[in-house]
């Protein structure tokens, strides 16, 4: 059974389709990782699907109930980690998890035993007590989490969760989920972090200008852009690489500050060779490699109006 369907969901404001007719499916007890660039429609399409925003046509339905028609029946069994800080800063950690959890239905004695045990998981059991305000923003990120997770939901929206934690946090952040998910929990989470997708999630969903461009399983989205060549050459002879590339009839991505990458319609490896000696440009790498995410997420999103 699906947790989460969409047929045709759109939102638009004015003329703008930001979410343009999108199709999902997330099977149960999975993790799906809605990827895209700054304004693709990501942060658009789990508050549509939190019940936040009204669609503006198509439907969409959260463990089979309308989040339009049904949407108190859909808020009463997921959970929500947005972009922005949802805990009260001048309430203490621990007060906010206590809230959180009687908000969710707990008594108050097995509200605060939550609480403790939360604090105790994530290190923050000594500034549990301290007004948040106090926080650094790592610390205020890993109580937002914790409050939207405080009484285990049923799917958890995660928009861009991890953003700005320092890799242990992440890390324990990870595991976290990992363990929600094996108990049962539906998870469809939003990052800029491929790594993290590729932790993390059973299948992607690319999303480019509110249109799904891509949908699978990490194999399968890796698999659109096939073996890659790349070439690593001087900072100060990327021009002239890219110049020979070009005539040889590859269009070149950059994939770092001295490295470029080609599609499978890339010439033959003997063939680059060839052609970079004759040009004098001296490569420091050059080879045939398999796609990643990455690879297959700079193709998929190029931008249309570049």
């Amino acid at each position: 059974m699906s947790a989460i369907e969409t047929e045709a969901l759109r939102r638009q404001y004015g003329e703008r389709a930001v979410v343009d007719g999108i199709d999902l499916r997330v099977p149960e007890g999975t993790v799906h990782a809605l990827l895209g660039p700054n304004g693709s429609g990501k942060t658009t399409t789990v508050r549509m699907l939190a019940t936040l925003l009204r669609p503006s046509g198509g439907r969409a339905r959260v463990l089979g109930h309308d989040t339009v028609t049904a949407a108190r029946a859909v808020r009463r069994r997921i959970g929500l980690v947005g972009q922005f800080h949802a805990v009260d800063p001048l309430a203490t950690g621990r007060q906010n998890l206590v809230m959180f959890a009687r908000l969710n239905g707990l008594a108050a004695p097995a509200a605060r035993r939550r609480a403790d045990e939360l604090l105790a998981r994530f290190d923050l059991a000594e500034a549990g007590d301290r007004l948040v305000r106090t926080y650094s923003g790592g610390m205020r990120r890993r109580l937002d989490i914790l409050a939207g997770t405080v009484v285990r939901p049923e799917v958890l929206f995660l928009d861009e969760p991890t953003t700005g934690l320092d890799p242990h946090s992440r890390d324990d952040i990870h595991r976290y989920l990992a363990e929600a998910v094996a108990a049962g929990t539906t998870v469809l989470l939003t990052t800029q972090y491929l790594d993290e997708a590729e932790r993390l999630a059973d299948a992607v969903t690319i999303l480019d200008a509110g249109r799904i461009v891509a949908t699978g399983t990490l194999a399968e989205i890796v698999r659109t852009v096939g073996v890659r060549l790349e070439v690593a050459v001087p900072d100060e002879q990327r021009a002239a690489t890219a110049a020979v590339m070009v005539r040889l009839g590859g269009t070149p991505v950059p994939h770092s500050d001295s490295a470029y990458t080609f599609g499978a319609a890339a010439p033959a490896l003997l063939t680059v060779v060839r052609a970079l000696d004759a040009a004098g440009v001296e490569a420091r790498d050059i080879g045939r490699r398999t796609g990643t995410l990455d690879d297959a997420f700079l193709a998929l999103t190029a931008r249309r109006s570049a």
